[in-house]
């Protein structure tokens, strides 16, 4: 009998950053692979899943354009830097056998496949797990825009933001260890109070669409399953 599901279509959202592990830059190819397994586990229960991935642990370009760098040329470098860890991610998958399919926002069809809607559905309702890269494709837009942008367009129920801490705070936890988590928040309170769930454009994206955010910690093990069964886990942002 296969397991009850609260979920049956979602969007994961990952950040460059939970990629790293404890490095500084870079993948930590242990930490992609246990993020690839805690996948795997939903996959196997008939969830389809969908993947946007970021690039901040290879290349952050507002970082490079606060330096001088031209904003726009910056970005497309982020955009490249989405595109090796959505490849990473696809062969650690792969070897889980987990079968997949990179979609590109910038055309490069030696390594993915263009963005195309229909097709990226298709290969959901075919139990493919599709991991866009190059975020939306335009520059001065971030990979949280994308994840908000491509979860409506394809659909899915809810984005599921994987990060390193387990939910929203009222502070950054790790520099204020009396800093309070929230259970649940609504849209416009995280636009007001501008707390560090997405940018403003994603959050009022999801908020003109009603499409929920939970917020939660990709680094426990069997999280991800935890929130696609319904459990109560991170924040819920709606």
């Amino acid at each position: 009998m296969q397991p009850q599901n609260k979920y049956k279509r979602i969007l994961l959202k990952l950040s460059g950053e939970a990629l790293m592990g404890d490095k500084e830059f870079g993948v930590d190819t242990g930490v992609i692979n246990s993020i690839a397994r805690e996948i795997k586990e939903v996959y196997d229960r008939g969830v389809e899943v969908a993947v946007v991935i970021g690039g901040g642990n290879i290349f952050r370009g507002v970082s490079a354009s606060a330096k001088g760098m031209d904003r726009a040329q910056a970005d497309y470098v982020g955009m490249l830097a989405t595109v090796i860890n959505a490849l990473m991610l696809q062969d650690a998958l792969e070897k889980n056998s987990v079968f997949t399919r990179v979609i590109s926002a910038i055309e490069m069809k030696e390594l993915a496949e263009p963005y195309i809607r229909r097709r990226a559905v298709r290969h959901l309702e075919k139990g493919r797990v599709i991991i866009f890269a190059a975020g939306t494709g335009n520059p001065y837009f971030t990979t949280d825009t994308a994840a908000s942008l491509r979860a409506m367009e394809i659909n899915a129920e809810v984005i599921m933001k994987g990060t390193k801490v387990d939910g929203v705070y009222d502070r950054d936890p790790m520099k204020d260890k009396d800093a309070k988590r929230y259970e649940s928040l609504k849209f416009i309170d995280v636009l007001k109070d501008s707390l560090k769930v997405m940018d403003a454009t994603a959050i009022s994206l999801c908020m003109d669409n009603n499409l929920p955010i939970i917020v939660f910690s990709i680094k426990e093990a069997g999280n991800l399953v935890r929130v696609v069964s319904g459990e109560k886990i991170g924040t819920l942002v709606s």
